[in-house]
Parts: structure tokens; sequence; C-alpha cells
């Protein structure tokens, strides 16, 4: 009988909460018969279960944690003292700036003297900092609370000519119609978010607790927003039993899940936040723990975490203040989540909404990975440094689709690009849903897009896509057209950049079916390394150094790993900061003509001068089959090498394509 997914989903959420009373979702966690029988009094403990174990740490416990600490460090997951204490004086002035702003707008609002001088005031971290996990180079996200004669307005006018009045701020803008507003600055070379909430108070006081409910009643909506950071950030601290074990903890699994690929909120995978509260999951079940078994301990119970099940680090508390809170048994939509975890800050959301089924598969594959590396750890029979050996991504898969965003000018593209990536997650849940499509697997890595011609200015980004197809059991050859499946995803790009009038004519999105042994002539060298001419073998171990992610960022900005700390290999930005930047040095890569099909997606209503390659697409295209059918065999072809500089052309002939087609026919 068939029972659809999400009635599934609702019944597994009812269960979870009747189970979480008394043990976990896993039925491997449940406690002893022992502890049962012999009436044990249960400890006080955190979450909403009972501990797995309550066990103290051992001698060699203590040592595998110290050599965890020292195989971070080359990594610049730590900050130097100095570097902190410039923050925490930075953060200061800050902080002081704000209170001056205050009692100028209360001055002019014609508050009494004796309400200006207590009217208060005040500057609150949240995030990595706040967590104490931040990297180098990390930016500060910080929330700046005011009293309620201080408006909104106030905050995007006022105190921002006051920033732009101070020497130390540099690169100030606003971004007032976000979902959260925020202003965002440099102040001292130190980057920092700022968002606002004004609270229903008469004056601010200096032990303010924003973790109290009852902040929330009477506010506006994106105040409440710009609060949640906050308040979550402080309810993980105050959930966990050991703060600094849960710090090195974090700092562990966030650098692990960086370097695999698998960091990156926008793009399906977990943000900041979500590691964070599995981790501090993890600590509440071994509260007595140290880091290097809370390490092994995080796989182990989520490598083996029934989904969609969701995770909690406190029981949800109603507080009557008709906010949307995350529950399946009163919004549909939350029945679709594949992998909940809840913020335990009221209102209670889901923070990995954007989880599809492929990035889940991709991620638990990897806790499964990452369990049986920390077993050989945890055995002697491996060091700490294999947990953090990046997977070549490139080698994993036979077909790859390659997404390239270009806009003609440098600033056209920071608009662009952002908003291109932050519907990536809607090309994958279109692949996912293809009935010849097992897996859709996304890089978080973006590159630099090859260029037409060595002349050609515009700027582009490049996004890579792994593929499994089914296996084929029945017939010889299997067609896959996944032309509705792309075209889907990029009419609602253009739709949104039209309607919010940041469309330009020349922004363009291209989709390519590359097989694996063809992506070394679309990717920088410094990610595929050179072939050698008329090779028949496959591509040789890519450079990983150029792959690390260490930057604290939900969007997985890439430095260099430590064994090229010293090499300056160039990074790549995530989108609240704008494109790739300068392309790297020249390296001699190769390049051929390959069986690529690139196919430009644009919007009907747009008409755009043909650059050359377009105009030779249309001149081959006459001369294409019958019925405007394109079918792409994948059979092999001999290889003819050339050196190209580092970013690299697009092959000079091209596949005739149908426009906005990309039809495949796989062989057995």
């Amino acid at each position: 009988v068939y029972i659809p997914g999400q009635i599934i989903t609702f019944v597994t959420w009812h269960i979870h909460l009747f189970r979480s009373q008394t043990r976990l979702s896993c039925p491997v966690f449940s406690p002893t018969a022992n502890q049962v029988l012999l009436g044990r009094e249960t400890p006080k403990h955190y979450g909403i279960t009972s501990p797995i174990s309550l066990v103290q740490a051992k001698e060699a416990d203590l040592v595998l944690t110290h050599r965890l600490t020292e195989a971070l460090k080359p990594y610049g997951v730590f900050e130097e003292e100095l570097e902190l204490q410039r923050r925490i004086h930075v953060l200061g002035k800050l902080n002081t700036l704000v209170k001056e702003w205050i009692r100028d707008v209360s001055e002019t609002k014609n508050l009494p003297a004796s309400v200006i001088e207590s009217v208060g005031g005040k500057i609150f971290t949240f995030g990595s900092y706040r967590l104490g996990v931040h990297t180098k180079g990390a930016d500060i996200d910080a929330l700046f609370v005011a009293p309620r004669h201080v408006e909104r307005t106030d905050f995007f006018s006022s105190f921002l000519d006051k920033l732009k009045e101070q020497e130390e701020v540099k690169d100030l803008r606003a971004v007032e119609e976000a979902f959260v507003p925020v202003i965002k600055l440099s102040f001292d070379s130190i980057e920092i978010d700022i968002l606002f909430a004004r609270l229903a108070l008469q004056t601010i006081p200096k032990n303010l607790d924003l973790r109290d409910d009852g902040l929330l009643k009477n506010l506006d909506i994106r105040c409440i927003r710009s609060l949640n950071g906050c308040r979550v950030t402080d309810e993980i601290l105050h959930l966990v039993p050991n703060i600094e074990n849960f710090r090195l903890t974090l700092r562990t699994i966030k650098l692990w899940a960086k370097r695999h690929n698998i960091y990156s909120n926008i793009l399906g995978f977990l943000g900041g936040v979500s590691w964070a509260m599995l981790v501090a999951r993890t600590c509440q079940l071994y509260p007595n723990a140290v880091a290097s078994t809370l390490v092994h301990k995080f796989f182990l119970v989520f490598s083996k975490w029934e989904w969609p099940n969701p995770v909690l680090l406190k029981q949800p508390e109603d507080c009557n203040l008709n906010l949307p809170v995350w529950d399946p048994r009163v919004t549909p939509s939350d029945r679709y989540h594949l992998m909940p975890i809840i913020t335990p800050a009221y209102p209670q959301q889901n923070s990995t909404y954007n989880v599809s089924g492929s990035t889940r598969a991709v991620m638990v594959d990897e806790f499964k990975q990452g369990l049986s590396i920390t077993d050989e750890i945890l055995q002697n029979k491996a060091e700490w440094s294999k947990l953090f050996e990046a997977p070549n991504f490139f080698q994993k898969y036979k077909h790859y689709i390659v997404l390239l965003a270009s806009a003609p000018t440098e600033k056209q593209h920071l608009e662009w690009v952002g908003l291109v990536e932050s519907k990536i997650r809607i090309l994958v849940g279109n692949l996912e849903k293809n009935e010849f499509i097992t897996l859709a697997h996304v890089n978080p890595q973006s590159f630099p897009g090859p260029k037409e011609s060595r002349e050609q200015e515009e700027v582009s980004t490049m996004w890579v896509i792994g593929v499994i197809f089914k296996k084929m059991e029945t017939s010889e050859n299997l067609n896959v057209d996944l032309t509705i499946d792309i075209q889907s995803f990029t009419d609602t790009v253009y739709r949104q950049a039209i309607s919010s009038k940041m469309f330009e004519a020349d922004m363009k999105i291209q989709a390519m079916h590359v097989k694996k042994r063809q992506l070394h002539q679309l990717l920088p060298s410094l990610v595929m390394p050179k072939r050698r001419k008329h090779s028949t073998e496959g591509l040789r171990q890519m450079n990983d150094s150029s792959l690390d992610l260490s930057l604290d960022s939900d969007n997985s900005m890439s430095v260099p790993s430590p064994t090229a700390l010293s090499a300056a290999v160039p990074t790549s930005t995530p989108v609240k900061s704008g494109p790739l930047g300068p392309p790297p040095s020249p390296i001699a890569a190769a390049a051929s003509q390959p069986e690529i099909q690139a196919s430009t997606m644009s919007p009907p209503a747009v008409k755009r001068p043909g650059s050359p390659m377009q105009e030779e697409r249309k001149r081959l295209k006459s001369d294409s089959e019958p019925n405007n059918n394109l079918i792409i065999s994948l059979s092999p072809q001999r290889m003819v090498s050339t050196d190209l500089s580092d970013v690299p052309l697009l092959p000079a002939n091209p596949i005739p394509v149908v426009k906005n087609s990309i039809k495949l026919r796989l062989s057995r």
C-alpha cells in the first residue's frame, strides 16, 4: 500500500515526541536495563533525554585531545591573543559609539536629562565569535539593541552618518531591504555585520539577558528576526555541560565539514549554527567526555540518527506570542523537511530547511566515513590529520553538470552570482526528481568561469554538480533529457532578477554536461593538474591544497591548506562578499575539443546581441540533425592537448546544440 512520504514524516514526529521523554530516536541508545531495575535516581542532565554515558575522561583521552589540538593549529582555526584583544578593543569602541549616538537621538527627541543619562543601549555579539570558535580573519556578527524611542529609520540614517565620520570605518554599506536588515562595514580592518533590534523598554539595562522570552512582546517581526541570532547562540552555550570541550569539538567538526565540502547552508548542506547544534547535542549525550571522545561520538550518533526525526536541544516551549514555530503537526510544509535541526530559542525554527535528499545522503555518507576514521584514530591506527584530508570531488563521479553565471561588469557580477548561487539548490532538487537520476551533489566551492576568448571582458563564476544516473538493466542505451529540469531553474532565477530590478541584458546562465575526463578543460589548473599529451590515463590525483576550507563562513570561503599557507593560493569568495576575485597566477593546463554541450539559459522577453560563440552555434544548429533532437554520446574519444593559462577557454568548436537543451545518451 502506498503511503505518502509526508504522512510517514508526520507519524514519525509523533513517535519521536513520545520516545524523547525516555530515550533517543535511535534504538541503540536506550538506557540500560540495570539502570531501570535498580531504580537509580536520574542525575541532572542537559537536553530532552538522559545522557548515554557519564564515563569520565581517561589519560588516553586527554592525550588524544592534545594531539587533536596540535593537528588543528596548522589550519588557522585558532586566533592569536593579540588579534583577539584587537577585536575586543574594536567592539569596545563600537559600543561607545552606540551609546554616544543614542544620547544624541534622545536629545533630539526631547527626552528628560535624567532619562538620557540612563537610557543605555548595547552591542551584543552572536555567531562564531560569541560561541568562541571564530577563525583568523573571520567577521563578527553583532546586534545593536536600542530602547523604544530609537526607530529603525534612525539606525539606517543618522547612525549610518555617524559611522561615515569615523576614520576606522571602511566599506560601509546598508542593506535595509534584506530579510534581516543589516549594516556591513570594516572597522579597523575587522569585518562587522550589525543588525538592529528596538525593544519595548524605556531603558536598556547593563545586565540585559536576551534569552528572556518576554522581550519579544509587541516587537516588530524584523526586530524578532534580528534578536534570533543572539538568542539561539546564548541558548546553545547554556545547554552544553562544558563550554571548552564544546568549543574544541565544534572547531574540529567545522574544519572537517569545510574540508569535505559539506559546509554551506545556502547550497543545501549545513551552516555554522546547525553544526553547532549537532555538536551541542553530542555534548549533552556525553557530558563528561573530552573533545577527542566527543568528535568520535558525534560521528557515531549522527551516522545512525533516524532522520527525519528532529534534533532538539531542549523541549519546545510555547510563549503564547502567536509567532510561527516549527511544528509538523500544525504546519504542513514542515512535514517535508528531511533533516530537521531545531533552534532552541523561541520561536523555534528548523535551521536546515534547505537540505535535499541528495545533500542529506552526501552528509550521512561523510558521517559514516568520519566514524570509520575516528575509530582508527582512537585505536592509534591513524593520526588526526587523516580526518581533515579533503576528498577528490572531481574524481568521485563519472558525470557532471557545470553551471556558469556571467555578467559584463564586476559590479553586476557581484549581484548576479549571489542570486544564482542562492537558487542552485532548486536545480539540485529538480535533478533529484528526474526519474533517471539517483543523486545530484553540488560542490560548495565556486571557480572562475572559462572565457570564450582572451579578449572577453565579462566576469563569470562556475559551480560543478556531480550526477549519478540509475543503472541500466533492460536497454543498451538510455536517453536522458535534462532540458526541463534546467529550464525551470533558470526561469526562477531570471524571474527574481527581473522582479527585483537587478537584471541587466547581458547577465547569463550556462549549463554544460561534462564527463570526468573532460573537467580539466574547464577548471583552473590549481584544481585540476595538467594532463600529459595523448595520455589515456585518468586524471592524476588533484592537489587538494587548493581546496581547503577553514575560514568561518556559511558559504564555504576557502583558504590555503597548511601545506600552501606561504603559496598565496587565491581563495573563492562567499556570496555575501562578492565574486571570486582575480584569477590565479598562470599555470599550465591542458585543453581539447571535448564532448561538451553548453546551453545558455536566458529570459524569453530579453533580446541581446549574440556573442561570436553564439553566432557560431546558430550556424551549426542549421546543420544539426532533424527535429532539433540533440543526443550526446558518452563514448570515449581521442584527447588533444594544448597549453592554456589558468582560466581556460571554452572549446573553439562546441557540439551544435538546441537552445536550452541538454540531452544525454548513456551507454551500458
